[in-house]
């Protein structure tokens, strides 16, 4: 079947149709360059966001010291109370001999003179 001479486009058609072409190509690219302008802007400010490694290993170094300084206060803390402990066991000890033990010592005496008969 073959078409009439009127079916095929005119010049002009293909003109129109060629420039809407274009048209469309160039606003696509448009459309790309603004994606591609955003995309990079939020890189850009992710980029801004990151930190080198120096500044890292410093930070890192810094925690270390922080965290190392509170482990010896911790130490500290923990001496500390152990010499409390102590101090306090200690003065126990203390009060033990130096009031209960003369105290029981007089009992005693009392004791052994009233079981002997004779009187202070």
């Amino acid at each position: 079947m073959t078409q009439p001479p009127s079916a095929e486009p005119t010049l002009w058609e293909l003109h129109r149709a060629l420039q809407q072409l274009r048209q469309d190509q160039s606003d696509g690219m448009k459309s790309l360059r603004d994606d591609l302008r955003g995309d990079l802007a939020a890189m850009s400010a992710r980029f801004e966001e990151t930190v080198t490694k120096e500044v890292y290993q410093a930070d890192q170094r810094l925690v270390n010291q922080r965290l190392s300084a509170t482990e010896e206060a911790q130490r500290a803390a923990a001496r500390a109370r152990e010499t409390d402990q102590q101090q306090a066991a200690n003065t126990r000890k203390w009060l033990l001999s130096a009031f209960i033990a003369p105290l029981l010592i007089g009992l005693a005496q009392l004791w052994l003179s009233a079981k002997l008969g004779t009187g202070p």
